[in-house]
């Protein structure tokens, strides 16, 4: 009998030849969000590794949204060129029945900061920074950028450029979106109670603060409705008064019901001193 790791799985009508998973982790090797050789090779690695699942790092929805200079975006037409090189490279490759997905992100409050080698701080003034946006004008950490609390148009823009990054995945060639609501970026800086404090209609309950995330999930379906959809989640702050996992229970359930198939667990990642 072959173990269940290893026989197919489907997840909103897309057929995966087994359930080995590769989780997205960041490269910091993009030029101005367009993925390089480097990605061309590492992709091509993940095709060969056998996991039927592959998500491709956090990749951004525009310019002002990567964490650093050095990260992946699908915000213009290089960007979309070089992804589908690369991903055209990797299905040339891969095993039988791979399927190739992209987690597409906003930084938020943690954008503009230096490469992990570099320190992973927040840019200095010698290093081309850029300002950012939050949920609130609330800093991530001491020394860091008091973010700009969006307006209301400005999260509608933010939110149709996850739209236009989505059709942009599905031009590129990828089989699945997975929104990035982890590790204290955009969406999880508008869940979480610590990082968003709001009083209009996009903070303060948790209808509230889910919202951003709901709408993001309800336009990107309709973007890329032939893509399916996941989202990565914080299921908690490791704080008290933050956000926990009965929170994350009832996100779980709204993105669901906008048509999302999975949820992959993290924790933390919007306060400094949790390990």
């Amino acid at each position: 009998m072959t173990a269940p790791l290893f026989q197919p799985i489907t997840l909103g009508g897309l057929a995966f030849p087994n359930r080995i998973a590769i989780a997205p982790m960041c490269q910091y090797s993009a030029d101005d969000g367009s993925a390089t050789d480097w990605h061309l090779q590492q992709w091509m690695g993940y095709a060969l590794s056998g996991a039927g699942m592959v998500t491709l790092e956090m990749t951004n929805i525009e310019r002002r949204a990567r964490i650093s200079h050095g990260c992946l975006g699908l915000y213009s037409d290089h960007n979309e060129a070089a992804a589908r090189r690369a991903l055209d490279a990797a299905r040339g490759v891969a095993a039988p029945g791979t399927k190739f997905g992209v987690q597409r992100a906003h930084a938020g409050r943690k954008a503009s900061c230096q490469r992990p080698w570099e320190g992973g701080g927040p840019l200095k003034a010698g290093q081309d920074p850029w300002p950012v946006v939050s949920a609130s004008a609330i800093a991530y950490d001491e020394g860091w950028q008091v973010p700009h609390a969006l307006e209301e148009e400005e999260i509608l823009a933010v939110i149709e450029r996850f739209a236009g990054a989505a059709r942009r995945a599905e031009r590129a060639g990828f089989d699945f979106i997975e929104l990035h609501g982890a590790h204290g970026y955009l969406i999880f800086q508008f869940l979480s109670p610590l990082s968003n404090r709001r009083t209009d209609r996009w903070g303060g309950s948790l209808e509230n603060r889910m919202r951003f995330a709901v709408e993001i999930a309800t336009a990107v379906r309709k973007a890329a409705p032939g893509l399916m959809l996941g989202a990565r989640l914080s299921v908690t702050d490791w704080v008290e008064g933050g956000f926990d996992v009965e929170a994350a229970v009832e996100v779980a359930k709204a993105l669901k019901a906008e048509g999302g198939s999975y949820i992959c667990c993290s924790s933390g990642g919007n306060s400094p001193p949790r390990k």
